[in-house]
């Protein structure tokens, strides 16, 4: 089961200088991160890793078999959203997943058929930040 959220973390290099020779002279520059460059980025990858879990979630639920809908609900309450997995708890849910008649591997289809849509929403909080 998921222990908690994904953390993110982005290191930066330091600041480096560059230095190029030629016969009229020489130039020489210096690349510097901006220093709210990783804080920022992180708050980004971790906000659209809760976008992509519960949007799965969400989009999983035509997919899924019904009965009485707590497979659906398995998958709410056995996620932490952010964690990047997602775990449906019913006991019978593996089972239900690979043997079903009609509707087993329902993340498999609900990824073939939104996967685009989630990536491009997740990408939106990437870009925001």
């Amino acid at each position: 089961m998921a222990k908690g959220k994904k953390k993110f973390e982005i290191k930066t290099m330091r600041g480096t200088i560059y230095t190029q020779s030629s016969k009229g002279g020489k130039v020489t520059a210096r690349l510097e991160w901006n220093p709210g460059f990783e804080p920022s980025m992180e708050k980004g990858f971790e906000n659209a890793q809760a976008f992509v879990d519960s949007e799965c979630i969400r989009r999983m639920n035509p997919e899924t078999p019904r009965n009485t809908g707590v497979l659906i609900k398995s998958a709410t309450l056995g996620t932490v959203i952010g964690s990047g997995e997602i775990h449906q708890i019913a006991p019978y849910a593996r089972r239900q997943y690979y043997e079903h008649k009609e509707k087993s591997h329902w993340f498999e289809r609900m990824k073939n058929r939104h996967k685009d849509s989630i990536l491009k929403g997740a990408a939106k909080y990437v870009k925001s930040h």
